[in-house]
């Protein structure tokens, strides 16, 4: 118990200092003590309680007087203080009257003050603001007057200078996000300008190329001409040759003028005046400053090379006509035109490493694209058009810095095929003239005609010039017109040779070459094949004959012609000789061959309407009226070989004469003739006197003695021994030099010999049924047989020794 009691005493204490959220676990503990110990806690409490009522009751004792006096006091003050109320209250009324003006006012004030604040704040954000809304309106302005460039600067500054400053605006994070897309837009139209500027310089590629390519051709003939009238001036005094610069200066400034104002008349542009390369320039600079101008490049390239390819492609047609070839050239041109200036104005976007990289693969094209076409070129006049349009094309083209020796190579290809096109055309051209010419000599029937001749061929002959008109000179029609076709194919060479940049020793050479072909090959073989014509007759081969002696006679002209043509001297080691002599050498003796023929086979007419009675008892006392014809003909023939040289003449007499003997010599071994009478054998003789009167009567000049008769002797020896009969002496003297009957060979006259006895036995039938009783007869059979069997036995000796 008395250890509970200092507890609850503390517990007291705690009570009384501690705040009385906190009592909570104190009294818990009163709870927590001996059973019954909050009952003694209460006691506690009461008692503790009862103290303080005591405490409080002794203070308000002491108190008590001096609270009566307060209370007494402050009644006084009661009455004061209403009154005092009363006035503060009048005095608040009056202040607030008065007040509610200053009231008003201050607030107004207040309020100007914030608007002024307000305002001095949208001034200050405004004034950061327009730069931007300024910059970006220029922007809007700038990309409306299409000047992107100046739109990407005004971009720039807007990004990196203004829109930081006012970054925090609504607007600005719309303009921030509409840049990229105005960036986006700007790169699309430039590409698209790009495009069309592509599709443009497509379009007018032929015309800048054709442009480029007339100025060229004006600039080459300007200073060709300007070199000709040096090299006239050449060799004047100085001051006669100062004037004379100085007029040449003037002249050309004048020429460039006029030249001038006609390329102005005649709206000759340039690529800058036919194409728009703003956008180019503009498209680049854009993606530069974008950080794409490498993905520009590579996209111009690209379409350029693809362009490039159409360009290299030529029309299938491109061969018919020079127009073809011409607008072929000028797109190439024009391409390479506007490389060259990209090349020259732009930095990166084109570079010479690329644009001779593209020239390559262009200039394969062309030479592949240039040699299959021209293949198919059959005229020389297109082919040399094509030529010049290839040197312009070359010329042009090497002014702007790209090598072009590969086209002057391909044009010495192209040289040999206008030479074949020109050998194809000269050969109708000769042709033509063969077929038109009568071969008869041609008529000059006053001095004015013969001069016109001898001004187409060079025809020099002392003995005509001294008879008088009218007179024949001895070729033919076509002898000068041959002369001048080969001028002229000279003529038409050399107009491909021009402008090659060649010597004139290599011109010389070419133009020597390409005669030579045309002597050698085509005027050969067109008088070849004149020579072998069906209705080409001796009359015609023999002036033949001496046509090819005069042209032959002329080469040498041809070579002086070609010297004076190209000034270099037939003397130089390296000149070449023209094969002309040969040509028509070959010529002339395919014709002397052709006119020995045509003599054979017209003789082999004669013979075949030779109609022999075999059977006949006597001759008719004259020679056959078909060996007469043929006897005339040929007197008549050898006369017009007048004009021959001798040898040529003597030829085809010994010719005409050995055939007919060798025709006259078959017709009588003839297998399918079987008999032969006596009477038939003398009619034969007269005919064979009659060939050898011809013979004798000297045909042709120039036979020495009886040559000519000689080609019958093989006939005359084997008639005069069936004639005299005279077999013994044959038999006799065979195989001996000195023998009548040396050119009688043994077959020979065994086959004659059979054929004559069976005509006899034939005859002899027909005449007396006791023929054979005949005791002549009988012993001209035996004579026969034994002679027969003799002549047999020669000929199984000359087999066995063969």
């Amino acid at each position: 118990m008395a250890e509970s009691l200092p507890e609850h005493d503390r517990i007291l204490q705690e009570i009384e200092s501690t705040d009385t959220a906190c009592v909570g676990p104190t009294l818990r503990s009163v709870y927590d003590d001996q059973p019954n110990a909050h009952q003694k806690f209460m006691e506690k409490l009461d008692a503790c309680i009862r103290n303080h009522d005591r405490e409080i009751e002794k203070m308000c004792n002491f108190h008590h007087q001096g609270f009566v006096d307060a209370i007494t006091e402050l009644l006084k003050v009661r009455a004061d203080a209403e009154k005092l109320k009363v006035q503060v209250t009048d005095t608040n009324r009056r202040l607030q009257d008065a007040g509610k003006e200053v009231i008003s006012q201050t607030e107004e004030i207040i309020r100007c003050r914030v608007q002024q604040r307000n305002i001095t704040t949208v001034v200050e954000k405004l004034q950061l603001c327009l730069p931007v809304l300024e910059m970006y309106s220029k922007l809007k302005e700038q990309m409306n007057v299409k000047r992107y460039y100046s739109a990407l600067k005004t971009m720039e500054q807007l990004e990196n200078l203004y829109l930081p400053r006012v970054s925090q605006y609504r607007f600005c994070q719309i303009m921030i996000e509409n840049l990229p897309k105005l960036r986006e837009e700007i790169k699309e139209i430039s590409m698209s300008d790009l495009k069309d500027f592509l599709e443009s310089i497509r379009k007018h590629s032929d015309r800048i190329g054709e442009t480029a390519m007339k100025q060229a051709q004006q600039q080459k003939t300007f200073s060709t001409t300007l070199q000709k009238q040096n090299n006239v001036n050449y060799g004047r005094n100085m001051h006669l040759g100062r004037s004379r610069i100085s007029e040449s200066k003037n002249e050309m400034t004048l020429k460039r003028t006029f030249e001038d104002d006609d390329e102005h008349e005649d709206e000759v542009l340039t690529a800058q005046d036919l194409v728009d390369f703003s956008p180019v320039y503009r498209c680049l600079h854009i993606y530069s400053v974008l950080g794409d101008g490498e993905i520009f490049e590579n996209y111009y390239r690209k379409q350029r090379r693809k362009q490039a390819r159409l360009v290299l492609q030529p029309q299938s047609s491109m061969h018919e006509t020079v127009e073809g070839y011409r607008r072929y050239f000028s797109q190439i041109v024009g391409f390479f035109v506007v490389e060259d200036h990209i090349l020259h104005v732009t930095q990166g976007l084109v570079t010479r490493t690329y644009t001779d990289e593209l020239w390559n693969m262009a200039l394969s094209k062309i030479v592949a694209v240039l040699r299959t076409h021209s293949s198919y070129c059959t005229d020389p006049d297109l082919v040399l058009e094509l030529k010049n349009l290839i040197v312009v094309f070359a010329d042009t083209l090497q002014g702007y810095g790209f090598p072009v020796n590969r086209l002057f190579d391909l044009l010495f290809e192209i040289r040999d095929q206008y030479n074949e096109t020109l050998l194809k055309k000269w050969s109708g051209l000769f042709r033509d003239i063969f077929e038109a010419d009568n071969y008869s000599p041609i008529p000059v029937a006053n001095e004015e005609e013969y001069k016109i001749v001898i001004s187409k061929f060079p025809f020099q002959d002392p003995e005509l010039d001294k008879q008088s008109f009218p007179k024949k000179l001895p070729m033919s029609q076509s002898v000068p017109q041959i002369y001048m076709q080969v001028k002229e194919f000279i003529y038409a060479s050399l107009k491909f040779s021009e402008s090659l940049h060649r010597s004139s020793t290599e011109i010389d050479d070419m133009l020597r070459k390409s005669t030579n072909l045309l002597l050698t090959r085509t005027l050969s073989s067109c008088l070849q094949n004149l020579i072998k014509k069906p209705h080409i007759g001796l009359t015609e081969l023999v002036q033949i004959i001496i046509n090819t002696t005069h042209l032959e006679q002329a080469c040498k002209y041809l070579e002086d012609f070609i010297s004076n043509i190209t000034n270099i001297s037939q003397l130089t080691v390296h000149t070449a000789r023209l094969y002309g002599l040969s040509t028509f050498k070959d010529a002339r003796h395919a014709a002397e061959g052709e006119i020995y023929t045509k003599l054979n086979q017209k003789i082999d007419e004669f013979i075949q309407i030779a109609d022999y009675d075999w059977t006949m008892s006597e001759s008719d006392g004259r020679a056959s009226g078909y060996l007469m014809d043929l006897i005339n003909f040929l007197r008549s023939t050898f006369q017009v070989f007048t004009h021959l040289p001798g040898k040529v003449a003597q030829t085809a007499c010994m010719s005409a004469c050995q055939h007919l003997s060798m025709s006259l010599m078959q017709m009588l071994l003839d297998s399918e003739l079987k008999q032969i009478s006596m009477g038939a054998i003398q009619q034969f003789n007269l005919d064979v006197i009659q060939c050898e009167l011809f013979a004798s009567s000297e045909p042709v000049p120039g036979f020495q003695g009886d040559t000519l008769q000689l080609a019958f002797i093989d006939l005359r020896q084997l008639l005069d021994l069936f004639m005299v009969w005279d077999w013994s002496t044959y038999l006799a003297d065979y195989g001996q030099a000195t023998s009548k009957y040396l050119r009688v060979n043994p077959s020979t006259a065994l086959t004659l010999l059979e054929k004559v006895h069976r005509g006899m036995k034939d005859s002899s039938k027909k005449n007396n049924i006791f023929a054979q009783f005949r005791k002549n007869d009988r012993d001209k059979q035996k004579l026969i047989e034994t002679v027969v069997k003799q002549l047999r036995s020669l000929v199984n000796g000359m087999s066995q020794h063969t």
